[in-house]
């Protein structure tokens, strides 16, 4: 009986972590999707997750407010996405070369402001977010300490996955940004400023990704540390893929690669000597295995990295 309960203890753990690492990817990728949606592929989504998580882990350590630590976490990220609107979409830039410059520019960045600011070898911390149980729903076993007894951004980026289907695929915005990353030829016919509306679908995207990184200082650690995402924003890119640019798809993915995290996490703290480097790579040879799947029926934007010219 005891052996029973302490398996369930285990199990609802590694459940629980599982949603918690989840939520900066699952964030990060529902806005990299609307953004490729509308025709631009932003591969700078480390380097904002990383500034957003700078951004939130400074203001709430001066402000001691957690609420506007993300706000400023999102408009950080809204300022990344607007550079990176204007050198793609205004310069036409490539778009590739311009992600990864981003990603250089908020790891340098980050790094040097963090040294300058905070001048000490102490560990610098701060008050995190607070798991918040939702009344009846909490009480559920098992699913009730895993779903409903997660933190304000947890929440959000799973309540994210409905409303994105819905604003993708039951709104004329949505109608519009998907237009624009198949046939912004189309678009412009139909008199509707194919550049405006990439603009906003990259800002927003972002905007998300910045709140993502938020949660790695706010809710999923209590600290800062120099490229604290960990590459966390190149796989919410290959969740994108890998969910073939469907929403519920890409929670599915999001939920897989976030439980093989959890499940190492476990194993070290069980003292288990299996070597954790191969469990932390697993998820990238499952997404790679996706690639393939993927490939044979795409739902890529058609227009996807291609800068659009008005003739």
């Amino acid at each position: 009986m005891i052996d029973e309960m302490l398996k369930l203890t285990v199990i609802i753990g590694i459940l629980t972590a599982m949603v918690r690492i989840a939520t900066p990817l699952i964030l990060a990728a529902i806005g990299e999707l609307i953004t490729e949606r509308s025709g631009v592929m932003n591969l700078g989504v480390e380097g904002t997750m990383l500034m957003g998580a700078f951004g939130g882990f400074l203001v709430a350590y001066q402000s001691k407010s957690l609420l506007l630590a993300i706000i400023a976490s999102i408009l950080i990220g809204g300022i990344m996405g607007l550079i990176l609107g204007y050198m793609t979409i205004t310069l036409k830039i490539d778009q590739t070369v311009t992600g990864l410059l981003l990603n250089l520019l908020a790891s340098g960045l980050t790094l040097f402001a963090f040294r300058l600011l905070f001048k000490t070898d102490k560990v610098i911390t701060i008050v995190r977010l607070q798991s918040i149980e939702i009344p009846l729903l909490s009480k559920i076993p098992i699913l009730g300490e895993v779903l409903f007894s997660q933190n304000l951004i947890t929440y959000l980026a799973i309540l994210c996955v409905p409303l994105a289907y819905f604003f993708l695929y039951r709104t004329r915005t949505g109608l519009i940004i998907r237009s624009t990353g198949e046939n912004p030829k189309a678009v412009d016919s139909w008199g509707i400023n194919v550049n405006k509306t990439r603009y906003l679908s990259v800002i927003t995207g972002a905007m998300m990704a910045g709140l993502g990184g938020a949660f790695l200082t706010l809710g999923l650690s209590d600290r800062f540390v120099p490229d604290i995402t960990a590459g966390r924003g190149w796989l919410a890119i290959i969740i994108v893929i890998a969910g073939n640019w469907q929403p519920y798809r890409m929670l599915v993915a999001a939920l897989i690669f976030s439980f093989f995290n959890a499940f190492q996490y476990q194993l070290q703290g069980a003292g288990i000597k299996v070597p954790y480097q191969l469990i932390v790579a697993l998820p990238y040879f499952l997404a790679l295995i996706a690639l393939v799947v993927v490939r044979v029926r795409t739902l890529m934007p058609q227009a996807l990295g291609e800068p659009y010219v008005k003739e």
